[in-house]
């Protein structure tokens, strides 16, 4: 193409913020705007030449971003942004609440469809990457089970769940994976595991002043979809402690599928992930369907997909010919 891909981030917390450091790995986009909903607006990190827009001015720049990155939380943010800004602009998202997938899936499709735009749902790692494996290993695979095993690392879909509550200043939550469950399933065990167990979840909680403890860890633990299928330790500690040693996003997991092929022989396959930094990860996965959103709309494509729904060699762009050599 003869210019480059304008891309606007709405939200700058660490998701936005790994978008604007990573943006420029990809030599075809620009970042065009930053929106947010903060008074004063945040300066940016890297590219403080960008424009940052208050989120209520965002319809005005309906014809100067050619793809939207969404980078709110799934728990308050996405479930309306998501459907709104997907009825003004191309837009790519990271919603991650699984059991609230399809719904939101239609809520996105039906507003990209009025808008005349074309939205890519759940992308990330998981959803997203993890999502795709489980995919293939599946049909490749059929008589087996598929096993997912997240961290241990920082999920900040949940992290962002428990700063929302009454009460609390700061909170990062650990997932952490059943060392026993992960061997069993290496070595061939093809046994339901509940969610329990498989992983346990860990909370650092900083609580304002005078704020109800008993209440917060309550509150916590029986969180519907993020905590209250799993055993979940809450422990409260100081601003000072949370900074010195929980101020690092690093996460990762594995998808193990095991099963038989025809003859009776056992087989196991695994994709793994080991990141330093869970935003930054996720933001590359947003940018690299960036450029396939904005790829579906210049074709006239309209209304929401999920990763399912896009053919590998879309991530490509225009190197095809050299894929085809370099890569298969």
């Amino acid at each position: 193409m003869d210019r480059k891909i304008k891309i606007g981030i709405c939200g700058y917390g660490n998701l936005g913020k790994g978008v604007e450091t990573g943006i420029d790995l990809y030599p075809d986009m620009e970042l065009a705007a930053v929106f947010t909903r903060r008074t004063p607006a945040p300066p940016l990190k890297i590219k403080k030449e960008t424009p940052v827009v208050h989120i209520n001015s965002v319809a005005l720049w309906k014809d100067k971003i050619d793809v939207m990155i969404l980078c709110g939380g799934s728990s308050n943010d996405l479930p309306t942004q998501g459907p709104e800004l997907a009825r003004l602009f191309n837009t790519v998202d990271s919603f991650d609440t699984h059991a609230k997938i399809p719904e939101y899936f239609d809520a996105v499709d039906k507003s990209a469809k009025v808008g005349g735009n074309a939205a890519i749902i759940s992308l990330g790692w998981d959803p997203g990457l993890f999502s795709l494996m489980r995919l293939y290993m599946g049909a490749i695979i059929p008589d087996g089970m598929t096993y997912t095993f997240w961290g241990k690392g920082v999920s900040q879909g949940h992290s962002e769940a428990v700063r929302r509550i009454e009460g609390v200043v700061d909170a990062v939550q650990y997932t952490i994976p059943v060392e026993a469950a992960m061997k069993r399933v290496r070595n061939g065990d093809k046994a339901k595991m509940s969610a329990r167990e498989k992983h346990t979840r860990l909370c650092y909680v900083v609580a304002a002043e005078n704020a109800d403890k008993t209440k917060i860890a309550s509150e916590i633990k029986g969180m519907p979809y993020y905590f209250d299928e799993y055993d979940t330790t809450v422990s409260f500690i100081s601003s000072k402690e949370m900074k010195a040693k929980h101020s690092a996003l690093p996460h990762g997991g594995s998808v193990i599928h095991t099963g038989t092929t025809g003859a009776g022989s056992n087989q196991t396959l695994e994709f793994s992930l080991k990141l330093d930094s869970n935003p930054e990860f996720t933001s590359s996965v947003l940018l690299a369907y960036a450029r396939v959103a904005y790829m579906l709309s210049e074709k006239g494509e309209r209304g929401a997909k999920t990763i399912f729904d896009i053919p590998p060699a879309l991530l490509l762009g225009t190197n095809g010919v050299d894929a085809i050599k370099t890569l298969l």
